[in-house]
C-alpha cells in the first residue's frame, strides 16, 4: 500500500474511525512531523491511540505518541502485524 498524501486537517470527520475502533497490533499510517508513517497500535481507547511508528525511511528508529484519530489511518500491511 502506498503512503496515505491526504493533509489529515482535510479529512471529512464523517470518514474517520475512532481510535477506539483500532486493535491492538493493527498496522497504521501515522500523521507526524507532516508527513504519514508506518506504525502498530499499541493500545487505543476512545479518545486517542498509542502508536509505535518508524522515524523515517531507511532509519531503524521508532517512536511511540498519542494521537487522535485524525492522525491515524488503517493500514491494510498483513505483514505488518506482530503475531
Amino acid at each position: 500500500m502506498s503512503t496515505p498524501t491526504i493533509d489529515p486537517e482535510d479529512r471529512e470527520p464523517a470518514t474517520i474511525a475512532p481510535t477506539d475502533s483500532y486493535q491492538t497490533a493493527a498496522p497504521v499510517w501515522v500523521y507526524r512531523a507532516g508527513t504519514w508513517r508506518e506504525g502498530i497500535v499499541e493500545a487505543a481507547n476512545a479518545r486517542a491511540a498509542t502508536v509505535t511508528y518508524r522515524i523515517g525511511h531507511g532509519s531503524r528508529g521508532t517512536g511511540v505518541d498519542t494521537m487522535t484519530a485524525r492522525y491515524v489511518l488503517p493500514r491494510a500491511d498483513a505483514a505488518a502485524r506482530r503475531d
